[in-house]
């Protein structure tokens, strides 16, 4: 089963670029993040017409995150818990059947946190208590599940181009790294370090000055394993060259295989 994750930047604005790279890549599962639309306002026949049963959580020209998948889902919840006043559209997750059982995709948007330090680096660390929770939950479970998503974590100094420029950013200061290292000593597995150790591996480039084509890049976006879920990981890509289409979003996707 192949499992993706891209942050395609907004729905409408990727009208062309989503469907083209669907038709190529063809996962089994996706979760997008900043779709940037309302549940009623998504453009569902962009997905659907290609085959695939979608759930949205949707919030009006921000945020916002769904799932897409050829195979049937259940088990659709919204909102990530611990905080129900929470309005920010940032979390989706589902179950979808495989060839030998299910598997629980999460799909995550979690908050930049710039300017820090402040009150929305503030909320930052405070969602990733609330992830944290949910991933022990995870691990508890036993189940095979993957977190992915835009983290908006470099977790180290080798997945950005330029670290020293990132230092004071909310995308890498310590306690960024420190919220995150906590939720993989949990026990989650880094699907793309656990496949390769390949340098100049990113996911993201700024839209200004040149940044793809200098390969002035970082890696923020992450697929997180359960251990479960590792033991049947046998491939993880990054579909870069998305970046060079036209209209492209600042982000490109992530793939893994699972034997499932």
């Amino acid at each position: 089963m192949w499992i993706a994750s891209f942050n395609i930047n907004g729905i409408k604005a990727r009208a062309g670029q989503l469907p083209k790279w669907l038709e190529e890549a063809q996962p089994d599962v996706a979760v997008l993040q900043e779709i940037k639309s309302s549940d009623e306002t998504f453009p569902r026949g962009l997905i659907e017409d290609l085959g695939y049963n979608l759930e949205t959580h949707g919030q009006k020209g921000f945020n916002g995150v769904a799932i897409l998948s050829k195979r049937p889902m259940f088990d659709v919840s919204r909102g990530l818990p611990g905080d129900p006043e929470d309005a920010q559209a940032r979390w989706i997750e589902a179950s979808v059947e495989g060839d030998h059982g299910a598997v629980r995709v999460c799909g995550l948007y979690l908050p930049n946190g710039n300017p820090a330090p402040g009150p929305k680096y503030d909320y930052k660390l405070a969602w990733m208590a609330r992830l944290q929770a949910r991933a022990a939950d995870l691990i508890a479970s036993e189940e095979i599940a993957v977190m992915g998503g835009d983290y908006n974590i470099i977790p180290q100094a080798e997945d950005a181009a330029r670290p020293d420029a990132w230092r004071e950013d909310a995308l890498f200061r310590l306690e960024s790294r420190d919220a995150f290292r906590r939720i993989m000593t949990l026990g989650f597995t880094d699907a793309l370090r656990a496949t390769t150790n390949a340098a100049e591996t990113y996911t993201f480039w700024d839209y200004q000055a040149g940044a793809r084509q200098r390969n002035d890049g970082i890696r923020i976006d992450h697929m997180l394993l359960t251990p479960q879920a590792a033991d049947r990981l046998t491939e993880c890509t990054i579909d870069a060259h998305v970046r060079d289409w036209e209209k492209p979003s600042d982000h490109v996707p992530i793939r893994i295989n699972l034997d499932v």
